[in-house]
């Protein structure tokens, strides 16, 4: 069979509806890009261009890409069994052994997994157990959520209600049970103060809203790790632990939402306790957890959430069809046997720490305001005055003019109006790393040399 040629495939795709897209734009044949084979750290496009995978698929093909383990996992799973849901009563081998081994990697008291087949319905998860668990105390009334702006959350309904509101413009969003703190953006929002003085006024500002709406009618609080696609923001240092003490305090239930952070991201399996010191009462993830060869999520709750929900009186009305599908779970088993079989969450503590400053290094660019992020989680802004942090106007485009000439030189970066964003695969090694800098750098100065500054 004769492989497809680029205008045959851009020819059919006139039928598909990509995410996140300028679907007007593509109408009109913008240029696109269709990736047709993939192996380690690279992808190949229709064109037989060569590209580093610097956003890894989508923030989540960390093993890399064509690992025959899991490849094979997948394939022998499916030959003993395809399918078989876990509704009722009903389990299987592949499903009973991630949600232990799961259960094994995140933080004591953790212990009970849900699997969905996307960190959205993760999170949509997430927010359905809480108000399921708190009915079942008598607390009907704790119904509303706590999310940030910036946050990403995701894209079905309730998760992009939990998402930052710019994500929801011009589209309708479940409305008066999310309410949004300040962004732990101190770049932006606090640049004068120290990091403590930020945390505190982070802190105060959680207070308001909890005194404003009332503990008694606030279920959860969903915060990223670190913030991802509203930006890649760090928060300053001693903000999730502070942050979970206020929690606790009033009865409300913290969601570490860790689909990018987790499974090696930032050089754990988890990072909520190991880098952040802090351990919540729900762990929302997918992306990583099976690198991507197969759609699975989880959400995993602590034992006095599952305790209530599993008491007799309970009855678990909520359920995916796909669940724990034996294929994905084979595919997350395999998955997680290569991360630790070759310790990479350990050796990204070295390579991540590489690839972060290497990526710092470019902060001495006209163009770059800001490099922030951690290991393979980086995001860079690039502003029209360093001195004033003035902004570029968003039809300036400037994270697609430096994605565009990173990819004509070999390199996949993602766009996020005046930031660009890497999350590659977490096997890279220190020339290749180099690589990606002299690339990042080459394209900032071309597009800096075609910009008009101050104009």
């Amino acid at each position: 069979m004769n492989k497809p040629t680029t205008d045959e495939i851009l020819t059919k795709d006139a039928h598909l509806i990509q995410s996140f897209a300028n679907l007007h734009a593509l109408k009109q044949d913008q240029a696109r890009t269709a990736i047709v084979s993939a192996k380690g750290a690279y992808v190949t496009d229709s064109e037989g261009n060569q590209l580093i995978d610097g956003i890894g698929g989508l923030w989540c093909v960390n093993v890399g890409h064509g690992r025959h383990e899991i490849i094979d996992a997948i394939t022998e799973q499916l030959k003993t069994l395809d399918y078989y849901s876990t509704f009722y009563n009903f389990t299987h081998p592949q499903a009973a052994m991630l949600a232990e081994k799961v259960a094994g990697l995140a933080p004591d008291g953790l212990n009970h997994v849900y699997f969905a087949n996307s960190g959205s319905v993760a999170n949509d998860t997430a927010v359905r157990i809480l108000h399921h668990y708190n009915i079942l105390r008598g607390k009907p009334e704790k119904r509303l959520m706590l999310s940030r702006i910036g946050a990403y959350h995701g894209s079905t309904h309730m998760a992009m209600a939990l998402t930052t509101p710019a994500y929801a413009e011009g589209w309708s969003v479940t409305e008066g049970i999310v309410h949004h703190l300040k962004c732990p953006n101190q770049y932006r929002e606090a640049p004068n103060m120290t990091e403590a003085e930020f945390v505190e006024v982070l802190a105060q500002d959680m207070l308001n809203k909890i005194h404003e709406l009332g503990a008694e009618n606030i279920a959860g609080f969903f915060a990223e790790p670190v913030q991802g696609a509203g930006g890649v923001i760090c928060a300053p240092t001693g903000y999730h632990k502070r942050m979970r003490e206020i929690t606790a305090a009033h009865d409300i239930a913290y969601v570490a939402d860790e689909v990018v952070t987790a499974f090696g991201r930032l050089g754990h399996m988890f990072t909520s306790e190991d880098v952040y010191g802090y351990v919540p009462d729900i762990i929302t993830t997918a992306k990583g957890l099976t690198s991507g060869y197969q759609p699975l999520s989880a959400t995993i709750i602590s034992d006095e959430i599952y305790d209530v929900i599993s008491g007799p009186d309970a009855m678990f009305l909520h359920g995916m069809t796909y669940s724990g599908h034996p294929a994905a779970a084979a595919a997350g088993l395999a998955n997680i046997d290569i991360l630790e079989r070759e310790a990479i969450p350990q050796r990204v503590q070295t390579t991540g720490k590489v690839f972060e400053n290497a990526l710092r290094g470019l902060a001495d660019l006209d163009l770059v305001g800001e490099v922030r992020g951690s290991h393979f989680m980086m995001g860079i802004e690039f502003v029209k005055d360093k001195a004033t942090r003035e902004e570029f106007p968003p039809e300036a485009m400037i994270g697609s003019l430096v994605a565009q000439q990173a990819q004509k030189r070999g390199l996949i970066a993602r766009a996020l109006g005046n930031i660009l964003i890497l999350s590659p695969t977490l096997i890279m090694d220190e020339p290749m790393i180099h690589n990606i800098e002299g690339i990042l750098r080459e394209s900032i100065e071309v597009a800096t040399a075609n910009l008009t500054l101050g104009g």
